[in-house]
């Protein structure tokens, strides 16, 4: 039985096999994005605080791309969805991070679930085929292919680490703290 937390957050497991485990945080931290970002408009979303150019609306779309980039393009080696196949990031490394200012809550919102919908959807495939040992169909610079173990281990750290940016974007908005 899966439990809820009071901020719609489905709580990991306590014990389970590696591959539930994994998939259980993975879900935790993007619930905690989803809760950071949850009722905030395009003027919040855009805010900075000083010292940094981040914003929580930068975060949803930074974290669409990284979503694609490892579930779809990296472990499948299929081409870059829209929007990321028509944009140059060579010329502009930070596109995700400094476009988001211009776009509604509603379409950084959907850009993210969508890209959440096709990392599961990517995910069953690849689980179809073989366990989390693996490799991904993309080869990494250096010459060797991550696991999806890799992969799965990769994406909550990067989660984790811009729930720690949301924490204090979403504070400095309206004093909601939390983990």
């Amino acid at each position: 039985m899966i439990t809820v937390d009071e901020h719609g957050r489905p709580e990991p497991p306590l014990g389970a096999g590696e591959l539930e485990m994994l998939l259980g945080f993975l879900d935790w931290q993007r619930s905690t994005l989803a809760w950071k970002t949850r009722g905030l408009g395009h003027d919040e979303l855009a805010r900075t605080i000083p010292s940094s150019s981040i914003t929580l609306g930068g975060i949803l779309k930074h974290l669409a791309w990284v979503e694609d980039h490892r579930f779809s393009h990296v472990l499948h080696h299929r081409p870059r969805a829209r929007p990321w196949a028509a944009i140059d990031l060579a010329a502009d490394a930070n596109w995700e991070w400094t476009s988001a200012r211009s776009d509604t809550p509603e379409e950084l919102r959907s850009l993210w679930s969508a890209s959440v919908v096709a990392s599961r959807d990517a995910m069953v495939t690849a689980l179809g085929r073989c366990g989390l040992d693996q490799p991904a169909a993309r080869i990494a610079t250096g010459g060797e292919a991550p696991s999806l173990r890799w992969i799965l281990v990769h994406m909550i750290e990067e989660y984790a680490r811009h729930n720690g940016h949301a924490d204090l974007l979403r504070e400095a908005i309206d004093g909601l703290v939390g983990e």
